[in-house]
């Protein structure tokens, strides 16, 4: 079961959106240095269906995007929230996973999502923002990812 510990309205996670971010308690990944430790032990509520749809309702129509901040435990209920979005905001809303995994999960369902940022957070190669970061944001579309990292650089 996926928890939700937090979420706020942001702006960085998905450049050109207005985001969502839903954080999920129970990260397994334990990446050294990460910037939400306390997003490794399970707190905060169910993140069920009926959660969702309450903050889709109360914030919906604030924002463009949808991101799952976590839920590397359980990629499948991940990607099922994520249909639920599209298919809640009849595709209105856009929907993004960062995922501290380094590669997808098997028979996982990408087309559910219009981004995906995949890869542990290293301390000495730095986030999405670093040139030498190990980590990846990508663009999907159908079953295809495009690598669009360079977008987080100035």
């Amino acid at each position: 079961m996926l928890r939700l510990a937090s979420y706020d309205i942001v702006f960085q996670e998905v450049p050109g959106e207005t985001t969502l971010a839903l954080n999920i308690s129970g990260c397994p990944n334990r990446c050294p240095g990460c910037h939400s430790p306390h997003l490794r032990d399970e707190s905060g509520e169910p993140l069920d269906d009926g959660l969702l749809e309450w903050l889709l309702d109360k914030y919906g129509d604030s924002v463009t995007c949808i991101c799952f901040m976590g839920g590397d435990g359980d990629p499948k209920m991940v990607s099922e929230l994520a249909a639920m979005v599209k298919r809640l905001s009849e595709g209105r809303l856009l929907t993004a996973w960062y995922s501290g995994n380094a590669t997808l999960p098997d028979e996982f369902e990408i087309e559910t999502f219009d981004y995906i940022k995949l890869g542990p957070y290293i301390e000495k190669f730095g986030g999405l923002r670093s040139p030498a970061t190990n980590q990846r944001f990508y663009k999907v579309s159908g079953h295809t990812l495009t690598d669009i990292t360079h977008i987080f650089r100035k």
